[in-house]
């Protein structure tokens, strides 16, 4: 049987979950029955799927809102991408991000090919009236140009209008890259040799990028309720600048971690390529950030057996079980996170008890394998209503 090619679109030049994701979804599908092609710009994520054999399409996805050439960009480079459908023989399109959408959309339409509209994200509209009425009537089009439209989250379904007909498909992980051999005691060492930590001190930690959304000053004032219950804890903060945003948030973070006298009891690694030796150091996971759509750093940390103690809200009570591969609070509740942080560090069996169960529920529920199986019934049930 000849694969039959798959056109994937994303516009970002750097690689964030929603990017991490499709390069697995991509990976690992079954190539006797699909050959996926990817249209993006030139960065981290075409050189990953270029060398994992994927053909890749270079081509720049502009800016759309805000833009004075926004109607320009769209139909131009709809067009390209529609031209690189038909030239590949694409017998679908599929779009992984907001603004590879509006591209995605139109160009599949000109190429007569079905679309797959994979939301990832919460579309959430601004506060002006104008953006309301233009985000309303964007999620309303993209509802009705998609053969199928994919939430990775029920949360994220919930937003759109159309989700009565959305397919929630979970991200999964590789599973056998978070062996639990990982958890080896040489990459706790190493850690806690690079952060100036005492061997046997018992550490939380959080990763992700420094955006105010993921609350690493959230993270900082439990820190600060933590060690007063528990001492001799230490924190872990893993993540950086991969967009390139510049402002002064991280500036403004060192400057917390001072006044709240944390300066030699929470580490910032900055961003790293391999999550696996911090999350292999810490005892548990938090998430103390905005509603995530998602969250794939969650199963990242549940699959290296870390209990995850975070706000309940957006896709988490999806993720985590509440007492029983972690603990869920009140959403913007700090005290609440200090206190569940703080019993489980001074629970140590309870801790392990939780990370087993939530390296389980991964591997019953997050599995990459589960979610290319879903999408490639979808794959095909699309085409046969084609």
């Amino acid at each position: 049987m000849t694969p039959r090619p798959i056109l994937f679109v994303d516009h970002a030049d750097a690689l964030g979950g929603a990017e991490r994701s499709l390069l697995l979804l991509m990976t690992f599908l079954d190539r006797d029955r699909w050959q996926p092609h990817l249209v993006a710009p030139p960065g981290p994520l075409a050189e990953e799927a270029s060398g994992a054999g994927i053909p890749v399409h270079l081509q720049d996805l502009p800016r759309l809102r805000g833009s004075s050439r926004s109607l320009l960009d769209l139909w131009q480079e709809a067009v390209r991408i529609s031209r690189t459908a038909r030239e590949v023989g694409a017998v679908l399109v599929h779009s992984n991000t907001v603004r590879a959408t509006a591209y995605a959309s139109l160009a599949a339409r000109l190429a007569l090919r079905p679309l797959v509209w994979h939301m990832r994200d919460f579309w959430l509209s601004e506060a002006e009236p104008a953006a309301k009425w233009a985000d309303g009537l964007g999620k309303s089009i993209f509802c009705r140009l998609a053969g199928r439209v994919v939430a990775n989250s029920r949360a994220v379904a919930e937003h759109l209008p159309c989700s009565a007909k959305a397919s929630v498909l979970h991200n999964g992980i590789d599973l056998s890259h978070f062996d639990q051999a990982h958890t080896a005691a040489d990459n706790r060492a190493a850690i806690c040799r690079a952060a100036g930590f005492p061997l046997d001190a018992p550490i939380a930690g959080m990763i992700g990028r420094t955006r105010p959304w993921k609350g690493q000053d959230a993270f900082l004032q439990m820190a600060k309720q933590v060690r007063a219950a528990v001492p001799d804890c230490r924190f872990l903060i893993v993540g950086g600048d991969p967009f390139g945003v510049q402002d002064d948030y991280e500036a403004r973070l060192l400057e917390l971690r001072s006044q709240s006298g944390l300066a030699d009891s929470v580490h910032w690694t900055g961003q790293l390529a391999d999550v696996r030796p911090p999350l292999a150091a810490m005892d548990l996971f938090v998430h103390p950030g905005a509603p995530e759509p998602f969250g794939l750093v969650n199963i990242e940390a549940m699959a290296m057996g870390k209990p995850v103690v975070a706000f309940g809200h957006g896709a988490l009570p999806e993720i985590v079980l509440d007492g029983e591969t972690g603990l869920l609070v009140a959403p913007g509740d700090t005290n609440a996170l200090a206190a569940s942080v703080s019993r489980l560090l001074r629970d140590p069996t309870e801790s392990r008890k939780m990370g087993r169960a939530g390296r389980q529920r991964v591997d019953d529920h997050f599995r990459i394998e589960r979610t290319v199986a879903g999408l490639d019934a979808l794959y095909q049930g699309l085409l046969k209503a084609g």
